[in-house]
C-alpha cells in the first residue's frame, strides 16, 4: 500500500555529489528514503550507515519480512532539504545555496542523525547570518539541537539588540509558547548587564592603582631629581628644566607638595590635601624597598613609626599597597628592556642622603 502511495524519484549521474564515472560504478541502490512529500530517494545502506550511526541503527533493525523493502522515513522537513542532506552523506560537501534556503532543517537532521560535520557547518552558517528577524527562530533550534556556539552567539544578539527584537514576530510566539526559554534570555542578559557593570567597575579600579604608581614614581623622581619647580633640599630648581615625560601626573604632586610645605592646617589635620600627602608618603614609605637610602621625605619614619606600634595595616590599606605594586610591576613589564634596565640602574645609584626636605 505504501508503495502506492509514493513517487519514486529519478536520479541523475551527479545526484550524489560524485563525479559521473564514480556515480556509475555505485551498485544498485539497496534502500529508499521516504519524505515528507512521498517522495522515494533511492540510496546505499552501506554509505547511509558509515555517513551515521543512527541510520546504521534502522538500517540493522530485523525487517517483518526478508522480502520487504528497506524503507528509511525522513518526514517534518521539505523534501528538498532531505536531497540536499542524503546528497552531503555521500560527498559531505553542500552548496551555498543548499545552506541558505535550508540551512535550519540541515541542523536539525544532522542532529537527529547525528552527523557532526553537517552540525558543524551549519552551526557556522547560521551563526553567520543571523538577523533580528531569525535571531529567536535559530536560538530556539539551536537550544533543541544541542549547539552551544550557536546558542550563545544568539543569546549575545538578542541581548544586545533586545529593543528591536522584542517587535519580531519569533519573539511574540515565544512569549506565547516558551516561557522557559523567555527566562533563559532575560537571566542571560541580567548576567551580561552584571559582568559589564563587574568588568567596568575593575577598569576603574585598575585605573586607580595605575594613576597612584605613577604618583610614586613621580614623588621618587621629584625626590631625587627635581622637576620643574620641586626638587630636593640639596638641588636648586630651575624652570628651564624640561617637563618630564609623566609631567600631567607630576605637575598635579608638585602643587601638592607647595600646598604641604606652606599649610598651616595640616598641624592639626584639617586639611584635606595634606592629608591626601600624608597617605602618598605613607603608601610609598609601604611600597619603598630602600627606606634605608630614600630621599622621600618621611619613608624611613613611616617604617620606624610601624614598627615602634607593632600595628599591622589594616586589610584594606595592605591591598591597596598589592595592588599598586601589581600595577607598578605590570607598568615595568610594558617598558621596553632598555628602560627598564636604565631605570633599575637609576635606583641602584641612589646615594644615601637620609632625610631631606623639599626644595620650592
Amino acid at each position: 500500500m505504501e508503495e502506492n502511495q509514493t513517487t519514486s524519484l529519478n536520479i541523475s549521474d551527479d545526484f550524489y555529489g560524485y563525479s559521473s564515472a564514480s556515480a556509475r560504478e555505485l551498485p544498485e541502490p539497496d534502500v529508499h528514503i521516504i519524505t515528507s512529500a512521498a517522495l522515494r530517494i533511492p540510496a546505499h545502506s552501506s554509505i547511509l550507515a558509515s555517513a551515521s550511526p543512527v541510520l546504521e541503527n534502522i538500517i540493522d533493525r530485523p525487517r517483518k519480512h526478508r522480502s520487504s523493502e528497506r524503507v528509511i522515513p525522513i518526514l517534518g522537513v521539505p523534501y528538498d532539504a532531505v536531497v540536499s542532506f542524503v546528497r552531503f552523506l555521500y560527498s559531505f560537501r553542500c552548496s551555498e545555496e543548499e545552506m541558505e534556503k535550508y540551512g535550519i532543517h540541515l541542523l536539525a537532521l544532522s542532529h537527529v542523525y547525528s552527523v557532526p560535520q553537517l552540525k558543524q557547518s551549519c552551526t557556522k552558517v547560521l551563526g553567520d547570518w543571523l538577523t533580528m528577524e531569525n535571531v529567536v527562530d535559530v536560538l530556539q533550534l539551536a537550544r533543541m539541537c544541542d549547539a552551544p556556539n550557536l546558542y550563545l552567539k544568539c543569546m549575545k544578539l538578542v541581548a544586545n539588540h533586545f529593543k528591536a527584537v522584542e517587535k519580531t514576530e519569533g519573539w511574540k510566539f515565544l512569549q506565547d509558547h516558551d516561557p522557559w526559554l523567555e527566562l533563559e534570555i532575560l537571566h542571560f542578559m541580567d548576567e551580561a548587564e552584571s559582568r559589564r557593570k563587574r568588568s567596568r567597575r575593575l577598569r576603574e579600579e585598575q585605573s586607580l592603582y595605575l594613576q597612584l604608581s605613577e604618583a610614586m614614581e613621580c614623588l621618587e623622581h621629584i625626590c631625587t631629581e627635581g622637576c620643574t619647580s620641586v626638587g630636593p633640599y640639596d638641588m636648586e630648581p630651575t624652570e628651564k628644566k624640561g617637563p618630564c615625560s609623566k609631567f600631567s601626573t607630576c605637575q598635579g604632586l608638585q602643587l601638592l607638595i607647595k600646598h604641604f610645605a606652606t599649610c598651616k592646617k595640616r598641624v592639626n589635620g584639617g586639611c584635606s590635601r595634606c592629608n591626601r600627602m600624608w597617605q602618598l608618603l605613607r603608601l610609598h614609605s609601604s611600597i619603598c624597598e630602600h627606606h634605608d637610602c630614600c630621599r622621600v621625605p618621611l619613608c624611613r619614619q613611616f617604617k620606624l613609626r610601624m614598627q615602634q606600634d607593632n600595628k599591622k595595616d589594616d586589610a584594606r590599606w595592605r591591598l591597596l599597597v598589592r595592588k599598586v605594586v601589581s600595577a607598578k610591576a605590570m607598568s615595568s613589564l610594558s617598558l621596553p628592556k632598555r628602560k627598564r634596565e636604565e631605570l633599575q640602574e637609576t635606583n641602584n645609584n641612589n646615594n644615601n642622603h637620609g632625610i631631606r626636605s623639599f626644595r620650592l
